[in-house]
């Protein structure tokens, strides 16, 4: 379909808002009308905290944060600015709304190196401006910003009447905006950032609603092979950052009488989390980097498991991989795991990619083909090519997307996927992704000790269809007659009608990429390849 046509759009549209659950409609209809008719604002707030109470908390070591605050200076994203003393542009959009999130979020006020005196004069310097900011009251800053604050105010011991107002009002507001018009990893950190306003505050109201909010996205969010969701690892292991946070809040901080019951079900959350997670860390300690996923944002997997420990949780050493739809096979020479699952949960496919049978190989412990990664958020023509078919490795069928990804992070059609067969040597999947074709791709590994083979059928007779392969940064390839040599590895194609080499950028984190070598190999109904390890 052509979407640049008005036909093609409003049915962009219609596929895309099919999947919206009533919920988020209704609140995104009452949030804008509320907006219209009476605008929250910190002014019309800060009344409400005139007389707080605070009870320092106790928490065991918790994960630092990464160094992005030095003599002035801010680093995110890969990006560097400096503002004046005691002059901070809160709303400094030179790199963008999510550099600017950052900036708000204050997980600088955690960096190990950042002494008592200057973190106190940014939160100052935040009091004084947040009565005209926006961006500042929105609640998935508000949200990390609560905790990042509580933190720092309690493992420093400090209570300050003007900066506790300024605290409970931005939790008041959180309150009264938790973003139920979307949903997903977004309403379930509103959910942890109000469990950690309640305890600090001793505010009963906020600890019920969190918990019940809990209750219902812990147990609707984590699959039940332990997986986040929406299906990125990244994102799986700053939501497991979290909720250890919580269970480390309640753990040493008794204040109300259900939160034992809360307590218990969040540590059996975790210890799930934590299951999936060691399944999926690469023998190098990193994760694949599957739909929104790259370096410098998460804490690693290493990181996560030593505070769960400090924690008293036991962490798996590995879990049965099902909702999730990845699947991880492990050789003496190898590691592959492949995705033959949904793209994303319906309602929220924001970080999903059309990706659908990709995999992902490390060789001797050593990434060889790799997801390419995200080096962007912004909604533009990069964010659209790191989310597309192309840009993984599976087979792109006349050059059209397998989901349909767009608006940065939005989804209309997308690919549903069959398993067709799944052993421990052997995994079939097809997917529908291109049924509008009349094409679907079927996708079958087999793995032995000494080789993978994959056989790739697309039906239908497309115009063109097109196996792709990336390969890690710096890893040298060869053209030889029937495939390539990588570092010495032998690929070689059966069925192939051409092979070419083409340069790609591949994401070591937010504005940072490097050249690698892609090998897209076309072929019209059946392929099979052979990676000979």
């Amino acid at each position: 379909m052509d979407y640049g046509s008005v036909t093609g759009k409003v049915f962009r549209y219609l596929y895309t808002l099919r999947h919206l659950k009533p919920e988020q409609v209704l609140f995104q209809l009452y949030y804008r009308f509320r907006r219209a008719v009476r605008p929250v604002s910190y002014d019309a707030e800060v009344s409400v905290a005139s007389a707080v109470e605070t009870v320092g908390l106790r928490l065991a070591e918790f994960i630092a944060k990464p160094c992005t605050f030095q003599q002035g200076q801010y680093t995110f994203l890969n990006l560097s600015l400096a503002f004046p003393d005691d002059a901070v542009d809160w709303e400094c959009m030179q790199y963008g709304k999510l550099w600017l999130y950052n900036l708000h979020y204050f997980d600088y006020l955690l960096q190990p190196d950042l002494e008592k005196e200057i973190g106190v004069g940014l939160i100052r310097q935040y009091v004084a401006a947040l009565p005209s900011m926006q961006v500042g009251i929105e609640p998935y800053p508000v949200s990390l910003r609560g905790i990042n604050w509580i933190k720092f105010l309690s493992l420093y011991g400090i209570s300050y009447k003007d900066i506790d107002r300024l605290l409970y009002s931005q939790y008041h507001i959180l309150s009264r905006t938790l973003e139920f018009h979307l949903l997903g990893n977004h309403l379930l950190e509103n959910a942890f950032s109000l469990l950690f306003g309640a305890v600090y505050f001793g505010e009963y109201s906020w600890f019920d609603k969190s918990r019940k909010l809990l209750l219902r996205e812990l147990q609707e969010q984590v699959l039940v092979d332990g997986a986040h969701f929406e299906l990125s690892p990244m994102y799986h292991q700053i939501l497991l950052d979290r909720l250890l946070d919580c269970v480390n809040l309640l753990l040493h901080n008794q204040r109300f009488s259900e939160q034992e019951k809360l307590l218990g079900f969040m540590r059996e959350k975790a210890v799930s989390m934590l299951g999936w997670l060691q399944t999926m860390t690469l023998a190098d300690g990193s994760i694949p980097h599957l739909n929104d996923a790259t370096d410098g944002i998460a804490p690693s997997s290493e990181e996560l498991f030593s505070y769960a420990q400090r924690l008293g949780l036991s962490v798996p050493e590995s879990v049965l991989l099902s909702e999730s739809g990845y699947r991880r096979y492990d050789r003496a020479a190898y590691t592959c795991i492949a995705d033959v699952g949904k793209i994303g949960p319906d309602y929220i496919p924001g970080h999903a990619h059309a990706d659908t049978l990709n995999f992902v190989l490390q060789v001797h412990g050593k990434p060889f083909l790799v997801d390419t990664g995200i080096s962007t958020y912004e909604k533009n023509s990069l964010r659209d090519e790191e989310r597309g078919t192309a840009a993984h490795n599976t087979v792109l069928v006349n050059s059209i997307n397998s989901s349909d990804v767009w608006g940065g992070f939005r989804v209309g059609k997308r690919a549903r996927v069959r398993v067709l067969e799944d052993d421990g040597d052997r995994l079939t999947a097809s997917h529908d992704g291109y049924r509008a074709l009349g094409v679907v791709h079927q996708r079958d590994w087999r793995f032995t000790d000494s080789d993978i083979v994959i056989a790739d059928e697309v039906s239908g007779q497309p115009e063109s269809a097109v196996a792709c392969l990336h390969f890690e940064y710096g890893i040298q390839v060869e053209q030889r007659a029937s495939g390539v040599v990588a570092d010495g590895i032998s690929v070689e194609f059966e069925g192939a009608e051409g092979i070419v080499l083409e340069p790609y950028q591949q994401a070591q984190g937010f504005n940072k990429r490097r050249e690698a070598v892609c090998v897209k190999v076309r072929f019209s109904d059946k392929l099979l390849t052979s990676i000979l390890l």
